[in-house]
């Protein structure tokens, strides 16, 4: 068969040397990364291979030449991101422009992928939105984006993030210190998404004035946020009960966002995050949006990771299906 040969051709308005990369960093990983050889002359791409692969590598030019015209300048990690959501046929969002926020250091941060839009347009749209998915899917950086972006338009006065205090497979409660230390350990991840979008001084200042309220759970119990941007993450750590209890403090002006990854439970038993589906799927103002394996915006590594895990489960699952059944036929 005749390997296609494709001409792409790079529009004036965007520097080849961005989408390039530094020493031509970026061209080498797409190269690298597939079967197909591709040249660059001027602002001339010519890609030649078999027509799936070489569909594929301009499916990941064009995206990056969007991405410059944007004012964004593309790195490795968006490059590997790129490879694999056309990789694995994740379809592109029809826009994924808007910038949700732009940090301290000037950097947008803004959707990455479909599934990623999703979730940020049913947070604007919902009162309460539930995010459900796999690490490294954004639920948590989103969320927080959203509700510093609020705070700092003025739509809340305050914002309040919340996680269940479970130990991941380990005992902190014998530790020395004030109560503070040692909540710290379970709230540190909602930090680091914090001091990511405001400096450090500027966070701290808000912690202490009360504008930013990080807490344990258990601490919302017999309260009402009025006027608040709420974040209940790691929600697969809750049992049913306290999830209509938090659900339940919500208040006028606020907006409720509950993240949690149901492969990572550390709690026996239905918990929270399954029971709130079970009984809210179909009530209005309320939104479930579920992240996969494609809105992976981590190492690409992360990304095999969870498929590995995925079928190491069918596989135990499918074990134990058929074990029950030769149980059942030696009966």
């Amino acid at each position: 068969m005749e390997p296609t040969h494709v001409r792409l051709t790079i529009p004036d308005s965007v520097d080849p040397t961005l989408l390039m990369g530094p020493a031509d960093s970026l061209l080498r990983r797409i190269e690298g990364a597939f079967d197909a050889m591709v040249t660059v002359r001027g602002n001339q791409v010519s890609v030649i291979g078999p027509t799936d692969v070489v569909d594929q590598v301009v499916s990941v030019f064009s995206r990056l030449i969007r991405c410059v015209e944007k004012g964004d300048v593309p790195t490795t990690a968006d490059v590997d991101l790129l490879i694999g959501q056309v990789s694995h046929g994740a379809s592109e969002a029809a826009d994924l422009s808007d910038d949700i926020l732009l940090t301290y250091r000037g950097r947008a941060i803004r959707p990455k992928t479909a599934g990623q839009k999703r979730y940020i347009d049913s947070i604007r749209d919902n009162t309460i939105t539930f995010g459900i998915g796999p690490a490294g899917t954004g639920k948590t950086y989103l969320a927080m984006a959203m509700a510093v972006s609020a705070l700092k338009r003025r739509d809340v006065g305050r914002i309040v993030l919340a996680r269940p205090v479970v130990e991941a497979g380990e005992s902190l409660g014998y530790l020395p210190g004030t109560l503070q230390e040692k909540l710290d350990p379970y709230v540190r991840p909602l930090y680091d998404a914090l001091f990511d979008m405001t400096d450090m001084e500027k966070g701290n200042a808000l912690i202490e004035q009360g504008v930013i309220e990080i807490a344990p759970l258990a601490f919302m119990r017999g309260r009402t946020m009025n006027d608040a941007f709420v974040i209940l993450d790691e929600a697969q750590n809750t049992t049913p009960d306290q999830m209509k209890m938090f659900l339940t403090r919500l208040g006028f002006g606020s907006k409720f966002v509950v993240t949690g990854d149901l492969t990572q439970r550390d709690l026996p038993g239905r918990n929270g995050l399954e029971s709130a589906r079970a009984v809210l799927g179909g009530v209005d103002d309320v939104s479930f949006v579920d992240l996969d394996r494609n809105d992976i915006v981590r190492h690409s590594l992360v990304a095999r990771i969870v498929d590995a895990y995925d079928r190491a489960q069918g596989a135990h699952a499918a074990g134990g299906a058929a074990g029950r059944e030769t149980g059942r036929h030696g009966e």
